[in-house]
């Protein structure tokens, strides 16, 4: 055996050594690879932050930051967005778990990645353009104007949980399956998801306002 094979050979020792611990590092919730992860959209994927460490859970410390949240993993964004208003504000535990176990399910429903969904999902409810309002003396004229990436992101998981969050009004059915209702939609691109349909519709009353 030469020396250029027992390099080799060292080489694919010290990788296969070097995985990430569960729940630290790329795991998601200890179970989820996020380092094989692609997103289609290149304008969303710098902004897109998968790496957790442990628990989705940082306390806040990044509210008071200069756009602190893109250090937020995207996950953990999209759980504090589920306790927004209803049943589930401010249990964070309740949809943490609730999001977890959706994210399981899609995993056995679609034999895929689950994170690579939400990716996929949050890509096609992210509005590329928007109206504003411009004021010329007392008449107030709409303009359509670009989203930037942060502002798309924002949107698209604001949308995404909305729309988990209000099939469970007035129906028995849990916030766990709205969730995988809603992203499974979302990533097929399917209009009646209802954050692919408010994203359709913004663009456009934006492209007649262009």
């Amino acid at each position: 055996m030469s020396e250029s094979e027992v390099l080799v050979e060292e080489e694919e020792q010290v990788v296969e050594d070097v995985r990430p611990i569960a729940g630290i590092g790329t795991l998601v919730f200890g179970k989820w690879d996020a380092s094989a992860i692609t997103c289609k959209d290149p304008g969303l994927s710098p902004y897109i932050n998968l790496t957790t460490v442990g628990v989705p859970h940082t306390g806040g410390r990044h509210a008071n930051a200069w756009f602190g949240k893109a250090k937020l993993s995207v996950v953990e964004r999209y759980i504090n967005k589920l306790m927004r208003t209803g049943p589930y504000t401010g249990k964070k535990q309740g949809a943490m778990k609730a999001f977890e176990t959706a994210l399981d399910s899609i995993a056995e429903k679609s034999g895929e990645n689950p994170l690579q969904v939400f990716v996929d999902a949050i890509c096609n409810g992210a509005p590329m353009e928007e109206i504003t309002r411009i004021k010329f003396g007392a008449v107030s004229q709409p303009k359509a104007v670009d989203s930037s990436p942060s502002r798309r992101l924002d949107v698209a998981l604001r949308n995404l949980a909305k729309g988990a969050q209000q099939g469970t009004h007035k129906s028995k059915r849990t916030l766990t399956s709205c969730i995988i209702n809603e992203l499974m939609k979302a990533a097929a691109d399917d209009a009646t998801s209802f954050a692919v349909g408010k994203k359709e519709e913004l663009e456009r009353i934006a492209a007649s306002a262009r």
